[in-house]
């Protein structure tokens, strides 16, 4: 059979091995077409929480149950999918858990975030962090400043205040309470003993700093720890839905943009996003 009279579904998986022209004309690197139509499949597998029917998985993909079901049918011989035998539903196999289990053994979630905030720092000319939960309390461990660096006093190895900075403030929303009630107990003990002192002084006042943090998955204080000192904290998970650091963005009020929904919040939620999904986290697979 030619080319010409072969079906739409087996044109769309014939295999090719010539480089093609880009948008500019420069060559772009071929791969194997039918394996990235089947990659759809496992890719909407993985975004679901539960197994799903041929029909609904399919439809998902965009492609028909007949063609969803000749890939399937490869992917349970490679144990990159199974099938459950009653109710005929698909998920990802053994094999897929295994490859998933080998890259994050190969992650190092510290050096990720090094290399994205360094893009960030040098396209949005912002001073920028790494914070991880240490024996102390939130500790940065790593630091970059911009052109035109904040009055932070900052340096590695500092331990941050849980209710009087963004960084402290995210750990104490997503951490167990755990982990942070004698920090929290003893922060709130010195807002007490201080007439003057600005932060929270009863537990509902904690309580109602940190579902807000929650409720807009950043923490945001301005001028709290230093005055004229603004900056945002968002939350990197890891493949069990777990803290796994804090990525800092902070700057001088006359030049950083506090704004949610701002330039800086978007850019740093984006890259909080994206070292998530590094780390294997999945927000559905969390929420489910």
């Amino acid at each position: 059979m030619s080319a010409s009279t072969l079906p739409d579904d087996d044109l769309a998986d014939s295999d090719t091995d010539d480089a093609a022209a880009g948008e500019h004309g420069e060559k772009v690197r071929s791969g194997i077409q039918s394996i990235e139509v089947g990659f759809r499949l496992l890719d909407v597998l993985t975004s679901e929480p539960r197994a799903m029917m041929l029909r609904d998985l399919a439809q998902r993909a965009g492609m028909s149950p007949a063609k969803a079901h000749r890939y399937l049918v490869s992917f349970q011989r490679l144990g990159v999918v199974s099938q459950d035998p009653v109710s005929g539903r698909y998920e990802l196999g053994g094999f897929a858990l295994q490859m998933g289990l080998a890259r994050l053994a190969r992650v190092d979630g510290v050096k990720l975030a090094r290399i994205a905030l360094t893009e960030f720092r040098d396209r949005l000319d912002q001073t920028v962090g790494i914070a991880v939960w240490g024996n102390q309390g939130p500790t940065i461990v790593h630091w970059m400043e911009s052109s035109h660096p904040a009055k932070a006093s900052l340096k590695l190895g500092d331990v941050m205040p849980l209710l009087g900075s963004a960084t402290g403030l995210l750990f104490a929303a997503y951490l167990p309470r755990s982990k942070t009630a004698a920090m929290l107990e003893r922060e709130l003990a010195d807002t007490r003993r201080s007439p003057h002192h600005g932060g929270p002084r009863t537990l509902d006042e904690v309580e109602a700093m940190l579902a807000d943090v929650r409720a807009h998955e950043a923490a945001r204080v301005e001028g709290m720890l230093l005055p004229t000192i603004h900056a945002f904290c968002m939350p990197v998970f890891d493949a069990v839905g777990e803290l796994a650091l804090g990525i800092v963005a902070l700057g001088h009020e006359g030049t950083f943009d506090i704004a949610w929904g701002g330039e800086i919040d978007t850019a740093l939620r984006a890259c909080a996003r994206k070292l998530s999904y590094e780390l294997g986290y999945s927000p559905v697979a969390r929420d489910a």
